[in-house]
């Protein structure tokens, strides 16, 4: 294991976990964490891949987060870590998988391909909305586990029930506030880019989209939308018995969904499409 950096906009130095050896995987993380949610997924594909798991930049420790943060920054940062490999395949997940769409947007050449985990898109409405704006106040009255229990209950839309056992333990709480200042600019990034996603029907990059059949109803509305505006989408995946966080009950179908898409994305031309 090693690190990759690479220089991006605003002076901020992005970092990649850096695995394993072969055709080149970039891993967006979701929210509410950094990158090392992703390490079990990692770890099966790097028998015989390259795998970088990107630091996204709100996400790293320490971090001194700009407001207004902005998904073209970390579109950016993608670009930026992309530039130092030969057209990895780009894989995101939730949040991570808007600023994959964007990167992929603003220079789609870059990539082979793209996974998309359920990427809470603001296709017909906003992804916070009011519900955002309550969980800002929260966090700004130096409430950042009452922000947390917005998001998580109002904004991803887990039952109520699971968040509060979730929040019960104060372990638990505390390690979820520790990213609530990330998660909450995270969200209104994403509500920044606006209601519709007409701009990405010029994509025409091969695209896997993924959900989990036990995800909440609005995230595989917005996947569906997607996957009628995308210019080439290959295939969607629904995971069977598994929600929103397959990468952690559900990393070896995750993997082969991975696995299955840079095989079949090799002979794509930059920033085009498949022979069919």
């Amino acid at each position: 294991m090693s690190a990759l950096r690479a220089r991006s906009v605003g002076g901020v130095t992005v970092g990649a976990i850096d695995e394993g050896a072969g055709p080149a995987i970039l891993i967006v993380p979701p929210g509410g964490g950094d990158a090392s949610s992703w390490a079990e997924v990692a770890r099966l594909l790097t028998d015989e891949f390259r795998v970088l798991r990107i630091q996204r930049r709100i996400y790293q420790p320490d971090a001194a987060i700009t407001l207004p943060h902005t998904m073209a920054a970390e579109a950016a940062d993608l670009l930026a870590v992309a530039g130092q490999l030969s057209r990895p395949l780009l894989v995101g997940h939730s949040s991570g998988a808007v600023a994959a769409l964007e990167a992929a947007l603003a220079s789609p050449a870059a990539f082979t391909g793209m996974v998309l985990d359920e990427p809470p898109l603001a296709t017909r409405s906003p992804i916070a909305g009011e519900a955002g704006r309550r969980a800002r106040a929260a966090l700004d009255g130096g409430d950042p586990v009452g922000a947390m229990e917005i998001h998580m209950r109002e904004i991803v839309g887990m039952p109520a029930e699971t968040v509060a056992a979730i929040f019960a333990t104060p372990a638990a709480g505390a390690e979820f506030a520790r990213f609530a200042a990330a998660q909450i600019a995270d969200n209104e990034a994403l509500d920044g880019l606006g209601v519709g996603i007409g701009r990405y029907a010029t994509l025409d990059l091969p695209a896997v989209l993924v959900e989990g059949e036990r995800s909440p109803t609005h995230l595989r509305e917005r996947l569906a939308d997607l996957a009628v505006v995308l210019g080439h989408v290959e295939r969607t995946v629904t995971l069977a018995g598994v929600d929103h966080i397959g990468h952690l009950t559900a990393p070896d179908r995750l993997a082969d969904v991975i696995r299955d898409a840079v095989r079949r994305f090799a002979d794509a031309p930059p920033g085009g499409r498949l022979p069919r």
